[in-house]
């Protein structure tokens, strides 16, 4: 067996970008003879406090635990075959630990899916904010052998720091997401799925479904998924919290899908997940044309792009009146992410680049 070392921020089922960048493809690398292990950072008691504010003494403190586990993985890293780095292998903004690691016999790939070189700091880590270094992004491109980019637009930006570059979609296990059976149903459900961190895109579709819910009233409901916090009296909507266990089951619930971003840097290196999580189960979905999203909609097809609240209102509206459209952009969307965004699609171009790393 080759022995990969991954770094990540989180434990394995807990964060999107690991979940849907590499998580789906362990498994399947244990089966062609790789033997990953996964090494994380910031344990379940950690996250009780780490996205909360205050609390310096408990952050500083796993600061200092997740140096003493990078040191330990510095003093390994020539046990290792691969070591994959998945956005950045330390929490603050030092490269230490990757460039120590970049010196092991084992070539490195470097992974990400957003404009990481952007800062975009959690509310609750503002006044942390200067630990952070905007240009570690392109310093860990420069030392890294492969660079694994979501989308064509992060691609561009690391081929100026790195010629080795792969675009490697998020995917979706399309075995787990099975498809949802179509339903012609009253009231229709509208809803979004993101994390406390994401909820303010969510904002950008409050005046459109203030608009439709004034429209459709109880031919409509709205659910929020991913910030349990989270309540809008006029929308009737109370933010359910992200369980990993029940995920399925509350997407499976919606309906329509919606994927609003404002047009900024920070949103056209998003890789489209919420989208393709929609599309994926047979979901009808709307989404801004930013970055990635106007690659994977093709617009009346296999989903809506929609931009200004008009437009919005307006594709909406068609969705929730026609069910023959939303059967259409339901079934597209399956296919689009079975063909093009999934695991099935993706797994043996993903280890046929880690055998040639590794060969």
């Amino acid at each position: 067996m080759k022995k990969v070392l991954i770094l990540t921020a989180h434990r394995k089922d807990r964060a999107p970008n690991q979940r849907f960048r590499f998580e789906q493809y362990l498994d399947f690398l244990k089966e062609n003879g790789y033997d990953c292990n996964v090494s994380y950072l910031i344990s379940p008691e950690d996250d009780k406090v780490f996205y909360k504010p205050g609390h310096y003494f408990a952050k500083a403190m796993i600061v200092f635990r997740s140096a003493w586990k990078r040191f330990r993985d510095v003093q390994n890293r020539n046990k290792y075959d691969l070591i994959f780095v998945c956005r950045e292998g330390f929490l603050t903004g030092t490269t230490f630990f990757e460039r120590q690691l970049s010196k092991a016999k084992a070539p490195m790939i470097f992974d990400f899916d957003d404009s990481i070189w952007k800062l975009d700091i959690s509310e609750a880590n503002k006044k942390m904010g200067w630990l952070k270094n905007p240009g570690k992004t392109a310093k860990l491109i420069e030392i890294a052998d492969l660079i694994f980019a979501g989308n064509q637009y992060l691609a561009d930006y690391a081929r100026q720091y790195n010629k080795n570059i792969v675009i490697i979609p998020t995917t979706i296990d399309t075995v787990e997401y099975a498809q949802v059976p179509f339903r012609d149903r009253t009231p229709i459900c509208i809803g979004w799925s993101g994390s406390i961190t994401t909820i303010k895109h969510f904002d950008f579709a409050v005046p459109v479904l203030e608009k439709l819910k004034e429209k459709y009233g109880n031919r409509i409901r709205i659910k929020v998924i991913g910030d349990g916090n989270y309540q809008n009296e006029k929308l009737e909507v109370k933010g359910l919290p992200w369980i990993k266990q029940d995920e399925l089951k509350e997407l499976s619930d919606i309906d329509i899908g919606i994927m609003p971003l404002p047009d900024d840097e920070w949103s056209k290196g998003k890789c489209g997940l919420k989208g393709l999580q929609y599309m994926a189960l047979g979901i009808a979905t709307v989404m801004s044309p930013v970055g990635v999203n106007t690659e994977i909609i093709q617009d009346g097809e296999n989903g809506m792009l929609a931009s200004e609240v008009d437009e919005w209102v307006e594709k909406l509206s068609r969705l929730i009146e026609e069910p023959e459209l939303r059967r259409k952009c339901a079934e597209n969307g399956r296919k689009t992410v079975v063909e093009k965004y999934s695991v099935h699609a993706l797994k043996s171009e993903y280890l046929r680049l880690f055998n040639e790393l590794t060969k």
